[in-house]
């Protein structure tokens, strides 16, 4: 009994990290830079969906992001540095 307990914490405890993000980008795209879209087109691509852009910088190998949706709310998202897809967004409750 003890070892089942002892593994099952241990899966939960290892599972954890995996759960503590709320969006669904995780990591690094590793682009090589010289692929990279500049700032501005990249700020472009992101307007041209609809979002209005208040803050980006770079963090992990992409272009993170605050803006406001269409409806008004405020979002957090990723944008990949080379396509300017939008990666994630999720709400911003700062």
């Amino acid at each position: 009994m003890k070892k089942l307990l002892a593994a099952t914490l241990l899966s939960v405890g290892l599972a954890a990290p995996a759960f503590a993000g709320n969006d669904d980008y995780v990591g690094i795209l590793n682009v090589p830079r010289d692929q990279w879209l500049s700032t501005s087109e990249i700020l472009q691509k992101i307007e041209s969906k609809g979002y209005k852009v208040h803050e980006i910088e770079v963090d992990d190998g992409a272009y993170e992001f605050e803006a406001t949706n269409s409806a008004g709310a405020r979002v957090e998202g990723h944008a990949h540095p080379a396509t300017g897809e939008i990666l994630s967004t999720r709400p911003d409750n700062d």
